[in-house]
C-alpha cells in the first residue's frame, strides 16, 4: 500500500490490536473477539477496495505486440461531418511483420496505399510506437504518434498540418449508416 498505510499499520493498528488481545486473554470476553473481528474485516475490506480502485484507475501498459492490427478514426473524440468524412477517407493497419500500411479510401475502396515499418522504444514501463514510412509519404503520418492510455483501451493521435490532431483506435472498419 502506501507509505502512510504503513505507518498507521505499524504505530497504531498492531499495537491497538495487540491490547485488545492481551485483553482477551485476560478477562475471555467474546465482545474482544467481536472486535478484533471487525476491525481485520475493516482492514481487510480496505485494502480489497484500495486495490480494486489502482487496477481500474492504471493506465495499460503496452508491448509491441499490442499494436497489431487494424485502426479506424476514432470518432468518439470529434463528432460530426469531418470525423465522419476523416473515417471513411483513413484507416491503417500494422502487421505482425512489423509493416503498416495507411490506405487513403473512398468507403471501402482503397484508392491509395502508403508502406512503412514499425519498431518500439521503451522509455518507461508501456512502449512507444515508431514508424518509419517510405517518402512519399501522407501528411497524417508524417510524425509518431502520441498514444493516450486507459484503462482498457488506447488511441493513437497523429498530428496532420492540414487536420490538427488524427484520433485513431483499434477496430474494424464499417460502413457508416446516415
Amino acid at each position: 500500500m502506501g507509505f502512510g498505510f504503513n505507518l498507521f499499520f505499524t504505530f497504531i493498528l498492531l499495537p491497538v490490536l495487540g491490547i485488545l488481545l492481551v485483553i482477551f486473554l485476560l478477562y475471555k470476553k467474546t465482545i474482544i473477539i467481536n472486535i478484533i473481528g471487525f476491525i481485520g474485516i475493516g482492514i481487510l475490506s480496505l485494502i480489497i477496495f484500495s486495490i480494486s480502485i489502482q487496477w481500474l484507475t492504471s493506465k495499460t501498459e503496452l508491448e509491441k505486440e499490442d499494436y497489431y492490427g487494424q485502426y479506424i478514426v476514432n470518432r468518439n473524440y470529434f463528432s460530426g461531418k469531418q470525423a465522419d468524412w476523416q473515417y471513411s477517407n483513413f484507416r491503417f493497419e500494422i502487421k505482425e511483420n512489423d509493416s503498416i500500411y495507411f490506405y487513403v479510401t473512398n468507403q471501402e475502396k482503397i484508392l491509395k496505399t502508403y508502406r512503412g515499418k514499425i519498431t518500439t522504444v521503451k522509455p518507461y514501463n508501456s512502449e512507444r510506437l515508431k514508424i518509419i514510412m517510405d517518402l512519399p509519404t501522407h501528411h497524417i503520418i508524417v510524425s509518431n504518434p502520441i498514444i493516450y492510455r486507459s484503462a482498457w483501451s488506447f488511441n493513437l493521435v497523429f498530428h496532420s498540418p492540414i487536420f490538427n490532431n488524427v484520433y485513431f483506435k483499434k477496430g474494424n472498419w464499417k460502413t457508416l449508416e446516415k
